[in-house]
């Protein structure tokens, strides 16, 4: 384990770096992900793949398209670009707490929960990648009128087909890893209720600000016009950060409750 930690530290520092360089990591992102590599290597070489593979999809799919992304998104979404500290915990923190679980008292459980959690967030993020790139705008699920691409709790035909794309992407990884194929249908389940739920605490909870100049509704505290926004609805204190991580520990729990 000792040996296995020591080269997951350095194998995570370095993708950690090439991700900086980059850009599809900050300097915070890539401590983050440093310290939720290292843990994982050390749960096994398993738990170290499944996560290196996950997000070097997420980043990859992140990347396609990227201009086109940010002009539908830019004025909406908090945050773009690179992956912060608070976004990369958001999604791998509970996977790295299941894999010193899983080194503290080995349970197939933990691999569950934590899979679970990663096939949430690849799902969240494969919907909301694949479905701002294609034609026209989602619907919010909370009123069924059309909004704006990159609006949270918003969906689409071709995000929602892209949201089970995710899911089962890592139940396969699962399973090509080594797991059974119950462990790996559950994981792809719990990542699918995941992001619908991420979907539905971001049409309801999830902070929406307004400006005034523009008109329009954001998540971003100063709008692209320069404008400062004031709250307009949803609980402020509830950010997609921590919406990202809720609806990830609801696709790990569930996951994991589905094996006993």
């Amino acid at each position: 384990m000792t040996d296995r930690a020591a080269i997951g530290l350095v194998a995570a520092a370095l993708i950690s770096i090439v991700a900086l360089r980059a850009r599809a990591l900050t300097w915070g992102g890539a401590a983050a992900a440093t310290v939720i590599g290292t843990l994982s290597v050390a749960a096994g070489w398993s738990w170290g793949a499944l996560l290196v593979l996950y997000f070097v999809s997420s980043t990859l799919l992140s990347r396609t398209g990227r201009e086109r992304k940010e002009m539908r998104t830019g004025s909406i979404v908090s945050k773009g670009g690179a992956r912060d500290a608070v976004q990369v915990l958001a999604n791998g923190a509970l996977f790295a707490a299941a894999a010193v679980a899983n080194m503290i008292r080995p349970d197939i459980r933990w691999i569950a929960l934590g899979a679970g959690a990663l096939a949430a967030s690849a799902a969240d993020t494969w919907a909301t990648e694949i479905g701002t790139l294609s034609e026209g705008d989602p619907w919010s699920v909370l009123t069924w009128r059309r909004v704006a691409a990159g609006t949270s709790g918003a969906a689409s035909v071709p995000g929602s087909l892209a949201m089970i794309a995710g899911a089962l992407f890592v139940g396969m990884l699962i399973f090509a890893l080594g797991w059974t194929v119950q462990v790996a249908a559950r994981v792809a389940a719990g990542g699918v209720v995941g992001a619908m739920v991420d979907t539905v605490l971001g049409a309801t909870v999830q902070s929406r600000r307004w400006c005034e100049q523009c008109a329009r509704e954001t998540e971003r505290m100063t709008h692209d016009c320069g404008t400062t926004t004031r709250p307009a609805r949803g609980l402020q204190w509830v950010d997609n950060d921590l919406v990202n991580f809720l609806s990830n520990t609801a696709g790990g729990m569930l996951a994991a409750l589905l094996l006993r």
